[in-house]
């Protein structure tokens, strides 16, 4: 690996210690845990404190001011718990989390719902080879041999739900709590603001760790034992997600990347809808990632208030796009997280997947709320989540994406939204020349195999076009005489919505608030807003032309949902657009002299000969827009001066509604083998 991704062993860690939370491990870790192994501890984290009764002396030794103890909590269904019983579960522990190790053994407490249950001899002979301190069972079950083990029986009182897994005992006289346990990965590629976790309030309130490795400059990223959760039935349990410092989730600040808003606004007092259905269906938030300030479009070498994330892929110093670019390179570059949240309005979920090699999209306008979320462009912003392996984006998706969640038409322009779970594919595959081939003959060939798979799979024909010609060639019409016009549909309505909204909710407030706090002064922000608000055009950019802006965008769906890409009685949408948002398998790099090589490539590039970008196609129309990840190339680095590899990816574009189709198709190609889960680190496959 390169050394920002290396696997640094901690030999000093940070030792923290307040009143809601500790570090497991004081000047002495017990039974040799590595140092490296830093867990973050918390009070009562999935059940209220619970207090045992009996006698607990046998857990401290005489002379010991120890006060917290590691301690597993083992829950069975089994009648008999037998040393196979035993050894098969922590076994599984071993291998299925990578926050129990088997220093949490110290003492064990045993819980069956199996009716009678009885601890047979066998199993007491295991805990008594393991050297385990002390036993605490269920009082309803019953202990054939007891050997020298020391043992304590437990009333049933609350204590047999608690979830199994690691946890802290805290001592105090004669009662012991149970304290959850989390285990604080260094974010090593900084692609994290800051870790956080749930303070178990009872109100999802999070608490912000505010813990980082000063040597290396990295903040902490607490997470949870998965086992907590492998009893949940919820379809996101124990999922570990990032959070674009766009959502609010209450009890954290959201900045929207830019300090002086921090600065002027109260930590959140309740949880964006998007993110509290993360939550409802036990998802589980371990932090907030870097963003381009107020989800601008902003180059690498433009970032001011944060310090640019870094990619995991190549050489480390690749591009991570712009807006959710800590989204994609964490999920790209960490085992330890599964999903990352963020938002698409020109094209910040697609570029940092494609630039990644992960799977992302923008979705359909209007599927997700995005109350509480800081907007850049009403009307044109959506919510996206960026993974690494297709199974489990296509089961998050859909069970994120709730029809209760869906924006309303007063919010979108649009009518509402129909989606359909179905498996009417698209019959055709639209190849628009002005967007394709790739830049890099070698990244060609990796599509035109991911072509041929899917004429194959789904009996699809390939339809080569000219989408700007297409558009252009349109008969415009008097109620829309703009339709045929793609320079305009993009500056002209999506240029009013995305800036009147951005300026009406953020950009005003800031300017006046600070001009007020200190004697008149614009704030310090990044200057891909500075220009634009310091001298803001409310002529061009009000309410009316919003107004107008939303008319104009429903005309150009309407074109599109009825001309182009339209629902046929065997499909959803017609046909698949595909194009590719990326840099078509060249190196784009973070430093701005190094995209001057050859064989690089700058992102946002318009393609000679296309009137627009292709990010900018399903913002003026409404589609769903998914970044897919096929493939690698090799490259020579001007940063290490070695072969390296560039993700490929394309992109897939259908009707607006058939996002599920979609996902569908994806899963199909997963099924036959075409599409896989990437990898972290430096290559993706």
């Amino acid at each position: 690996m390169h050394a920002r991704g290396r696997n640094r062993q901690d030999t000093n860690p940070p030792t923290v210690r307040s009143s809601e939370a500790k570090l497991l491990f004081p000047s002495k870790p017990p039974h040799g845990v590595p140092r490296a192994k830093l867990m973050w501890t918390r009070r009562d984290v999935y059940v209220p404190q619970v207090a045992f009764t009996g006698d607990f002396t046998s857990l401290v030794p005489a002379g010991s001011s120890r006060s917290d103890i590691p301690i597993t909590v083992i829950n069975t269904n089994v009648s008999t718990v037998s040393q196979d019983v035993l050894t098969t579960i922590v076994q599984s522990y071993v291998d299925g989390d990578d926050v129990f190790t088997p220093d949490y053994l110290e003492t064990i407490y045993i819980s069956s719902s199996a009716p009678g249950a009885t601890l047979d001899s066998s199993a007491t002979s295991y805990l008594q080879s393991l050297n385990i301190s002390h036993v605490f069972v269920d009082a309803s079950i019953s202990v054939a041999s007891y050997h020298t083990l020391s043992f304590s029986a437990v009333p049933s009182s609350g204590i047999e739900n608690l979830p199994s897994g690691p946890y802290l005992a805290l001592i105090n006289g004669g009662k012991v709590s149970l304290a959850s346990v989390f285990l604080l990965y260094p974010d090593t590629y900084r692609d994290f603001l800051f870790g956080a976790y749930d303070s178990n309030d009872g109100n999802s309130t999070h608490s912000s760790v505010g813990v980082f490795h000063p040597k290396m400059w990295d903040p902490y990223v607490p997470v949870p034992s998965r086992i907590y959760s492998w009893n949940d039935p919820r379809p996101m349990a124990g999922w570990r997600v990032a959070i674009k410092d766009l959502f609010d989730i209450k009890g954290l600040q959201t900045s929207g990347g830019s300090q002086s808003w921090a600065y002027i606004t109260p930590t959140a007092n309740e949880t964006a809808p998007s993110i509290q259905r993360i939550l409802d269906l036990g998802g589980v938030l371990v932090g907030k990632y870097k963003l381009a300030q107020f989800a601008s479009g902003a180059n690498p070498w433009e970032w001011q208030d944060e310090h640019y994330p870094f990619n995991p892929r190549g050489d480390g110093w690749l591009t991570c796009s712009a807006s959710s670019s800590g989204g994609g390179c964490s999920v790209a570059a960490y085992d330890w997280l599964d999903f990352a949240i963020g938002s698409d309005t020109g094209s910040s979920m697609r570029r940092p997947a494609a630039v990644s090699g992960t799977f992302g999209q923008r979705p359909s306008q209007g599927l997700m709320s995005l109350e509480r979320v800081l907007p850049l462009g009403g009307a044109t912003d959506t919510a996206g989540v960026f993974s690494r392996d297709p199974y489990k984006w296509i089961a998050f998706s859909k069970a994120w994406y709730a029809p209760a969640l869906h924006q309303p038409p007063n919010i979108t322009g649009l009518s509402p939204l129909q989606v359909p779970d179905t498996l009417a594919f698209p019959k055709t595959i639209i190849y628009p020349t002005d967007y394709l081939p790739l830049n890099n003959s070698a990244a060609e060939v990796i599509l035109q195999n991911f072509i041929t798979n899917l004429t194959t799979i789904f009996n699809m024909t390939v339809k080569t076009l000219n989408f700007t010609e297409t558009v252009q060639s349109t008969n415009a019409t008097d109620d829309a005489p703009f339709i045929n016009n793609l320079t305009y549909l993009t500056t002209v309505p999506l240029g009013v919505i995305n800036a009147w909204t951005a300026w009406d909710v953020i950009g005003s407030v800031l300017t006046t608030t600070w001009a007020a706090l200190f004697d008149g002064r614009f704030p310090p922000i990044d200057p891909a807003r500075r220009a634009g608000w310091k001298s803001f055009n409310t002529t061009r950019y009000n309410p009316s032309t919003y107004a107008n802006a939303l008319v104009e965008k429903k005309a150009a769906v309407e074109w599109w949902e009825t001309s182009f890409q339209p629902t046929t009685p065997e499909s959803c949408s017609e046909n698949v657009f595909l194009y590719d948002i990326g840099t078509g398998g060249f190196p784009s790099y973070r430093e701005l002299a190094l995209n001057g090589y050859p064989n690089t490539s700058f992102l946002a590039v318009k393609p000679p000969g296309a009137e627009v970008t292709g990010a900018s196609i399903c913002p003026v129309y409404g589609c769903a827009d998914f970044t897919i990840p096929i493939g690698q190339v090799p490259y020579y680095s001007n940063v290490t001066f070695h072969e390296e590899m560039v993700p490929v990816t394309i992109n897939m574009v259908v009707k607006r509604g058939c996002d599920f189709v979609l996902l569908n198709m994806i899963e199909k190609l997963a099924d036959h083998g075409v599409l896989t889960a990437v990898k972290t680190g430096r290559t993706a496959f």
